[in-house]
């Protein structure tokens, strides 16, 4: 009697997306609980971004009052707090990434994730009841920590528990789903926006920055779904018990930074991370204050139009205003979500070192473009996009190649040391822009929107990326490093 015939394709015959047929349901389970908690990090990391400058002022009129925040001294107090507030949340995040990467190798990469998941969700939360700079900045800091352990281990659970096949895929998409909490954000953006300039706030208690920090809790229900129902991945039992019988100690940065094998990984993967880290966080992200000036054109000239009071206008604006920053963050996330799926795609088609190339000669062509030519509408359109396409696909790409740069007993504090120190040193980029825009490229000395030129010259770091690849192994095709 002749075999029957599988109606399952077998392993060799599936290709690209398809490789995600292969996955069982309890994987599939496990990419929604590692996406999720990724998701919701990328959601309350862009409240924060799109609630920072509303936040700054409110906490400075309640420290020095309303009409020193309106004065030139106070808006110059509001633009360097939000820099530094900015910068802490990156520190808190490089030191997450420290403390939570050994955790999550030593401890294991559940455990680890259901305490990130609950340690950025409390302090979004109680970033609502700032009363000042100084508590509003520890809280950022306390944030980042949570915000940092994330990542590391959630893309080393996935890696583990991913048919080798899927794996890029799985990653890849794990990475473009932040692009749907960072859509989130900026849809909750326009909807506050739109209630501010309907007049829905004016004496309200609670104002619109406070909700928005508290929505930020809401992650915290991921853990209820994730305990008892997610297990450690057996790659890592696996390696953990090996290791003790071996003497081989998990997550330790002695290892990883003196174990020649690791070590260049380890550095070469940070300046990688260094470059789009930077160039994200320190300038793409800026863009939305940058776009202010058209935003307020706009709004004002509609505001004209209806024929408003100046009561009305001093609602009106500021909502309508908050309305168009969460247009310009949807935009760019929608172009972040294709160049993330896009890059998988292209780190299989070519590898994954020529896909960062293309990648950081794009993001620096259309971050200058941004900078340099963003002065209409409609370049919210196109312009913004095609920078959140190629900025963000640059994290796409950190979520496939770090895993795969070191072995199980190294991989979440190898992939957290190169995406998340990264960032200790990246959180003088937001000082650095505030001080050219501050102190460079200033009205007096000719230049009337110093940040264009300040975003300008640092896009420069994108060539740091293209730099270190040379230097870096390529891993298409290659299993998991043992």
């Amino acid at each position: 009697m002749a075999d029957a015939v599988s109606l399952t394709p077998p392993v060799s015959a599936k290709k690209g997306w398809e490789t995600l047929g292969l996955l069982s349901r309890y994987q599939w389970f496990v990419f929604l609980m590692a996406s999720l908690a990724w998701t919701a990090d990328c959601m309350d990391q862009q409240l924060f971004t799109a609630a920072r400058v509303q936040a700054i002022q409110a906490v400075l009129t309640n420290q020095h009052g309303a009409e020193f925040v309106k004065s030139s001294e106070g808006a110059a107090l509001a633009k360097s707090w939000a820099a530094g507030a900015t910068a802490a949340f990156l520190v808190g995040w490089a030191v997450g990434g420290f403390i939570f990467g050994v955790m999550g190798d030593r401890s294991g990469r559940v455990k680890t994730l259901i305490t990130t998941v609950l340690l950025y969700s409390v302090f979004t939360g109680l970033s609502a009841f700032s009363t000042s700079v100084y508590d509003f900045t520890l809280y950022r800091f306390l944030t980042g920590l949570g915000v940092g352990g994330v990542f590391g281990v959630a893309v080393a659970l996935l890696a583990e528990e991913m048919p080798d096949q899927a794996r890029p895929y799985t990653l890849g998409l794990l990475q473009a789903l932040s692009a749907v909490g960072n859509v989130t954000a900026a849809l909750i953006t326009m909807l506050f926006g739109y209630l501010v300039s309907q007049g829905t706030f004016v004496g309200a208690k609670w104002q619109p920055w406070q909700i928005m920090f508290l929505v930020g809790v809401a992650p915290a229900a991921l853990v209820l779904l994730m305990r008892g129902r997610l297990h450690e991945p057996a790659k890592w039992v696996e390696r953990v018990k090996a290791g003790k019988a071996q003497g081989i100690k998990a997550g330790s940065f002695g290892e990883l930074l003196t174990d020649k094998r690791w070590a260049k990984n380890a550095w070469l993967g940070l300046l990688l991370a260094f470059a789009g880290v930077v160039g994200l966080w320190g300038i793409g992200f800026f863009s939305v204050d940058l776009n202010q000036s058209i935003f307020r054109k706009v709004v004002g000239e509609h505001a004209q139009q209806l024929g408003l009071d100046d009561a009305t206008k001093a609602y009106f604006i500021p909502g309508m205003t908050m309305v168009w920053s969460g247009v310009g963050l949807l935009t760019l996330q929608i172009g972040a979500f294709w160049g993330m799926i896009s890059f998988s795609w292209l780190a299989q088609a070519i590898g994954r070192k020529p896909a960062f190339f293309i990648s950081f000669l794009g993001a620096l062509a259309s971050t200058v473009a941004v900078f340099g030519f963003v002065t209409e509408v409609w370049h919210l359109f196109t312009l913004v996009p095609l920078m959140g396409f190629f900025q963000l696909s640059l994290f796409g790409g950190y979520a496939i190649y770090f895993p795969e740069l070191f072995p199980t007993h190294l991989r979440s504090t190898g992939t957290s040391f190169c995406y998340n120190f990264g960032r200790l040193i990246a959180a003088t980029g937001p000082l650095l822009l505030g001080y050219l825009t501050a102190n460079v490229f200033t009205k007096e000395n000719g230049y009337q929107e110093g940040m264009r030129q300040a975003g300008m010259v640092m896009s420069s770091v994108f060539l740091l990326g293209v730099l270190v690849l040379p230097w870096l192994p390529e891993t298409k095709g290659k299993p998991l490093p043992e």
